[in-house]
């Protein structure tokens, strides 16, 4: 293993700088690219020290996630408790801002961010003055300036389109959210529909009568979109379902009809949430790995902070089926 000498040796500088480095000094004075130059080599001649998680703060996680949607998707509960976890554990210093406070209550010298929820073009666009190292955790709005961490819903939809067709199913029909325009706020097409617009293309058995979406996700708007699909000329056997709170309402109206599940209509889902295998039926959900997705983040922030990456990074997070009795 190489020694601190010899990382020295290397990188022309002295010994005492490299310690100091390596040790996350932050009083010692030099320059930022001779911080890159150490650690990219000690890096290369497999220098391997203790870890250690020197302490950060001003770190600032952005809870954008509107209160009501928040209370009704567990979902984004669990992210926000995971972060606030997981940084304590490796002395990370979270302070919390709500999107009812603004960006104008954000601390002047925040050094990085993390942030959860939908934010327009001119708060990102705020947000890069304020600060240009954040990481989004499950969504990407502005690749370029910022990190992101999402799970793979593409991959998701894909596997769940490819499993019902597997199964003999011919009529498939989508229920999920619509996305928002970070220009002006409008209802865009959600990644996860587009995806299933995509394999049933693929398929050729695209129907758009099959597809019903919402811009609220709650219970209740998957409760009204399962009616509405009760109410359907041609009801379809299997159902892809963009997140565990509309699939809870979907259920419901299913239910309510006494239509037969899986038999008259199988119902796969995503998120895999806590209470997915207590409904009825229990749900078959893709599993969404939250610590992994926090950890990944927290990662990429330290990336940023710690070892001066310069360049974004966009990690996508893939997930695992849970089967249970909402389908064959």
């Amino acid at each position: 293993m190489a020694t601190i000498k010899e990382i020295a040796a290397q990188a022309g500088v002295s010994a005492a700088t490299v310690s100091r480095v390596l040790n996350y000094d932050e009083k010692i004075s030099v320059s930022e690219e001779t911080k890159a130059l150490i650690f990219q080599t000690a890096e290369q001649l497999g220098y391997k020290k203790k870890v250690v998680h020197p302490k950060i703060d001003r770190v600032v996680l952005l809870n954008w996630v509107a209160e009501k949607e928040e209370l009704e998707d567990v979902y984004y509960q669990t992210i926000y408790a995971e972060l606030l976890k997981q940084a304590q554990k490796i002395n990370i210093h979270l302070t919390v801002l709500n999107k009812r406070d603004g960006l104008s209550a954000m601390d002047k010298n925040a050094r990085a961010f993390l942030a959860v929820g939908w934010f327009s073009r001119k708060e990102l666009d705020q947000l890069y003055g304020l600060c240009k190292r954040g990481v989004f955790i499950d969504s990407s709005p502005d690749e370029k300036l910022f990190d992101a961490v999402r799970p793979n819903l593409d991959s998701f939809v894909t596997q769940i389109v490819d499993y019902f067709v597997a199964q003999g199913h011919l009529h498939i029909g989508y229920v999920g959210g619509t996305d928002r325009d970070i220009n002006n706020g409008k209802a865009v097409m959600d990644v996860r529909e587009w995806s299933f617009r995509q394999s049933m293309l693929y398929y050729k058995r695209l129907n758009e009568a099959n597809i019903w979406t919402t811009a609220h996700i709650s219970v209740e708007e998957g409760y009204q979109l399962g009616c509405k699909i009760v109410n359907s000329k041609e009801m379809p056997s299997a159902l892809v379902i963009g997140s565990d709170t509309l699939a809870v309402g979907v259920l419901q109206a299913l239910n309510e009809s006494n239509v037969k599940i899986p038999e008259q209509v199988s119902v796969f889902s995503m998120n895999d949430v806590s209470v997915a295998k207590y409904m009825s039926p229990p749900l078959t959900s893709f599993h969404i790995d939250i610590p992994t997705i926090c950890q990944s983040a927290l990662d990429l922030l330290q990336e940023r902070m710690i070892r001066h990456r310069s360049v974004t990074k966009t990690v996508f997070i893939n997930g695992t089926p849970v089967f249970r009795k909402s389908t064959k």
